[in-house]
């Protein structure tokens, strides 16, 4: 007839099964037999202040990080608004032609305050330039908002 205990239902949680070491005696990480070296207790201040270091580090890291996103974020933002703001001028102004998406095109302002959009340059008019004053060239960008080029 066989022991009971060798039977014996093991009735610890499975976190506590798995604790048990199964390995080399001499890999364990704790000591197993009075012949096992000697393990010395951790300075438990020097192991949270490493850890509150990395922790810090980390932090920082990922914030940093998230920020130059964020002014990225903003600045592109920004550029939208600035493109938005110089299409509706555009199209406010006079346009005797249909523009091409990715043309270059140069907007000029009359002495009575109309805009017009032309395709010649400032460079191309010589002494005969029909306008007063040139107010930038620009570019039709595919979702049909102006970029300024100059």
């Amino acid at each position: 007839m066989e022991s009971t205990n060798e039977h014996k239902a093991d009735n610890r949680p499975l976190y506590l099964k798995d604790a048990i070491y199964q390995g080399e005696l001499h890999s364990a990480p704790y000591a197993l037999t009075v012949s096992s070296p000697k393990i010395e207790p951790i300075d438990k201040r020097l192991l949270k202040a490493n850890a509150h270091e990395a922790m810090q580090h980390q932090a920082e890291q990922q914030i940093n990080m998230l920020k130059k996103q964020a002014e990225l974020l903003i600045k592109q933002a920004k550029e939208i608004e600035e493109r938005l703001e110089v299409s509706h001028a555009i199209y406010q102004a006079e346009i005797n032609f249909e523009p091409v998406v990715y043309g270059m095109y140069h907007l000029y302002q009359k002495k009575n305050g109309q805009q017009v959009l032309s395709m010649i340059a400032p460079y191309e008019w010589g002494r005969s330039e029909p306008f007063d004053f040139f107010i930038h060239s620009v570019r039709l960008m595919a979702d049909k908002t102006w970029e300024i080029l100059t």
